[in-house]
């Protein structure tokens, strides 16, 4: 007979709760009928970051993609009036990717329909669990491992 492997059970929630999570997202998006993909609206969120209009290989960088995901990403949301492809001042081979106000009012819709998905997830959670899972989640994101008593200093794992 084998030990329990607490890790594996772990990683396992933490897959089961990402499924989880997009699921419960993209059925909120269908609801506000945007006609935008979760990846779509992972472009349009990135976009919004943006002080001025990035270039293309600027997006994929920052979505950490291929340009060529991109480009259909930035295609279908142009069909769609979300977005649009502007030459750059300075150098009119650049094309830049602006939010037209159609993608502006979507991106308004989309920040809705993810904090009514997180309402549903953390719906089960009172106030300290929350503020707890917070915490765990920051230090997941983090990357690094707190210090004990007495131990070296924290570092990035």
């Amino acid at each position: 007979m084998t030990a329990p492997d607490p890790d594996g059970l772990l990683a396992e929630q933490l897959l089961r709760l990402t499924r989880r999570v997009h699921r419960i997202q993209k059925r909120h998006l269908e609801r506000r009928e945007l006609g935008v993909t979760p990846a779509q609206s992972r472009l349009l969120r990135t976009l919004a970051h943006y002080g001025s209009p990035p270039r293309m290989a600027d997006l994929a960088e920052r979505l950490e993609v291929v340009p060529r995901a991109v480009t259909t990403l930035v295609d279908g949301l142009e069909a769609n009036g979300k977005v649009r492809r502007v030459p750059d001042p300075a150098n009119r081979r650049v094309i830049r990717i602006e939010l037209t106000d159609d993608g502006r009012a979507a991106l308004r819709e989309l920040r809705a329909a993810r904090r009514a998905a997180a309402e549903e997830i953390l719906a089960p959670l009172g106030d300290q669990q929350r503020a707890v899972l917070g915490e765990l989640l920051d230090t997941l994101i983090d990357g690094t491992v707190p210090s004990r008593c007495g131990d070296a200093p924290a570092r990035p794992v």
